[in-house]
């Protein structure tokens, strides 16, 4: 079955094999426009560098999923907070492509941290111990 770089365009490794995207790697900070929110922890955006919209998935935070208690909600809380706003996703160049091909970022908005922010008020869990603060967006 062949890749689909349309809804998942970054470059991955699979069975030991390197995939490339014919797409342009997102390898630094970006700003983009959240143009659905597909759970707690997933979004679609737009950008200037890119013709189609794309997931990213929230760093290092896991939310309930749409099948679990409070998975509409988050979701619900999320939609409300950033759907069709202007946000910057930070990249961790070490960390930028999760195992199911959505790009990985921490989620800025209005100078907050969006992952930092679900952590801290129960919406969502850590995937692992990490400082958030050093995730924040830093722009060039």
């Amino acid at each position: 079955m062949a890749h689909d770089w349309r809804r998942f365009p970054e470059a991955l490794f699979s069975n030991e094999e390197w995939y490339q995207s014919p797409h342009q790697q997102i390898t630094e900070n970006f700003i983009a426009r959240v143009v659905k929110v597909v759970d707690g922890d997933t979004i679609r955006v737009t950008c200037n560098f890119r013709d189609f919209n794309f997931p990213i998935r929230f760093l290092y935070i896991n939310a309930p999923e749409m099948s679990e208690p409070r998975g509409k909600e988050v979701r619900e809380w999320l939609e409300k907070k950033i759907l069709d706003k202007e946000i910057e996703v930070g990249i961790d160049i070490n960390n930028r492509v999760g195992k199911w091909g959505r790009l990985l970022g921490n989620i800025i908005f209005e100078g907050s941290s969006i992952n930092e922010e679900l952590f801290d008020s129960g919406r969502a869990i850590t995937q692992k111990e990490t400082n958030f603060i050093n995730l924040t967006f830093n722009p060039k």
